[in-house]
């Protein structure tokens, strides 16, 4: 009874159910856009750092990725075969991508730079890292003798496609290791440090330079990334000797950091609007209640319970709640995902140079999370304005106008 009451008195004041409703929407939309905003940044982030650079992972000798050595190379992977053999027999793995990188010195005409190289299987890689974003030539397949320039290092060597670049480095054995490179493509992945430095060429071609038949480290590009815990969990029994870091870890200090400094803004914003739904709520709510003073005294009167009485107005405040909520959340979804389908142009971040369309990503924990802090809010702010009413005293109730 007191449900079906609570449900009918929506309708007595549409005006005041209409601001109720609002305030609840405004903010469960507020919330969830937000929510999807991050999300759909994340997400284009860890497509740029799986498909632009480390795939889901690399395997590596123990503990080689957080070491400084004078010779590196001396703790590369001496039997990549064995370990590439044994990934591309493994049927959650897609791709296997052995690596090398070095640091060199890069001439064309009376230009030198320094740059960090890397040796990869370019007919393997260029199907998968398909957002290095090559913004002129194309990315090396089958040329012995192809190089790959970020932007940077492209403009500071003056190079341009079909141009000759001269490649001199340290070999294993402490010569010189040197080559000439015909420049294919120009990629621009927006990131300053990375494209004012790095190259590619072929990996065959990179260890003939170096003198060694080792690799540095092993990237894997899985058929679902769900799978990289049972990967990991099979090498450690299959080779201890090697050790794994996926993407997010290899690329901790820009999209790690990004991740937790996201959702710690997310914890503040949420904060923000949940305390404005709740003063809005509490606001109106408060005000509707005390014109049904009277109303409320004859309840009291008749014998209804202070409890009962603060129960038929949470039960108001839940039901405006859930209506509302819905209903932002419906409209959210509606305006970001069919409206602004292509997303909305963001201008570059810190330490790019390349604007992005920012998407909107929403999943049902979202919806989930916004419904239950949306009416959670609407039942809080109910209860305090109810019980500001009903401990009023039955006579003062009744000669209220």
């Amino acid at each position: 009874m007191n449900m079906k009451l609570a449900f009918r008195n929506l309708f007595r004041n549409f005006r005041r159910t209409f601001a109720i409703l609002l305030t609840v929407g405004l903010g469960a939309a507020a919330l969830f856009s937000f929510q999807g905003f991050i999300k759909g940044v994340l997400g284009d982030y860890k497509e740029t750092v799986i498909h632009a650079h480390n795939g889901h992972g690399q395997i590596s000798m123990k503990g080689y990725r957080e070491s400084v050595y004078e010779k590196p190379w001396e703790h590369w992977i001496d039997d990549p075969e064995n370990l590439t053999q044994y990934l591309e027999d493994e049927e959650i793995v897609e791709h296997v991508f052995p690596r090398v990188s070095f640091e060199a010195l890069l001439k064309h005409d009376k230009v030198s730079i320094a740059g960090h190289g890397e040796g990869v299987e370019a007919i393997k890689e260029a199907g998968f890292f398909h957002a290095l974003n090559v913004d002129q030539g194309k990315q090396i397949t089958t040329e012995e003798d192809g190089i790959l320039l970020g932007k940077g290092l492209a403009k500071a060597l003056h190079a341009d496609i079909g141009d000759t670049v001269e490649i001199l480095t340290r070999n294993v054995r402490g010569g010189a290791g040197k080559g000439k490179f015909v420049v294919t493509g120009i990629f621009n992945t927006g990131m300053v440090d990375f494209d004012g430095r790095m190259f590619r060429i072929q990996l065959a071609a990179a260890q003939s330079m170096l003198r060694t038949n080792s690799v540095e480290n092993v990237a894997v590009a899985l058929k679902d990334e769900s799978n990289w815990t049972p990967l990991v969990e099979k090498l450690k029994h299959r080779f201890p000797q090697m050790e794994t870091a996926d993407y997010a870890l290899i690329d901790k200090v820009y999209y790690q950091n990004s991740v937790d400094w996201l959702h710690s803004q997310y914890h503040i914003v949420q904060i923000i609007i949940l305390s404005m739904v709740l003063l809005g709520i509490f606001n109106t709510i408060s005000t509707s209640v005390l014109e049904r003073k009277q109303e409320i005294g004859n309840l009291r009167a008749n014998g209804e319970s202070m409890f009962s009485v603060v129960r038929l107005i949470v039960f108001e405040g839940a039901f405006m709640g859930v209506i509302g909520c819905v209903a932002g959340i419906a409209l959210s979804y509606i305006v970001f995902s069919f409206c602004l389908g292509d997303g909305i142009l963001m201008p570059p971040g810190p330490g790019s140079t390349l604007p992005a369309y920012a998407q909107f990503e929403f999943t049902w924990k979202m919806v989930g999370l916004t419904s239950g802090l949306s009416i959670i809010s609407s039942i809080v702010a109910s209860t305090f304005a109810g019980m500001k009413v009903a401990r009023m005293p039955i006579a003062t109730a009744l000669r209220s106008v």
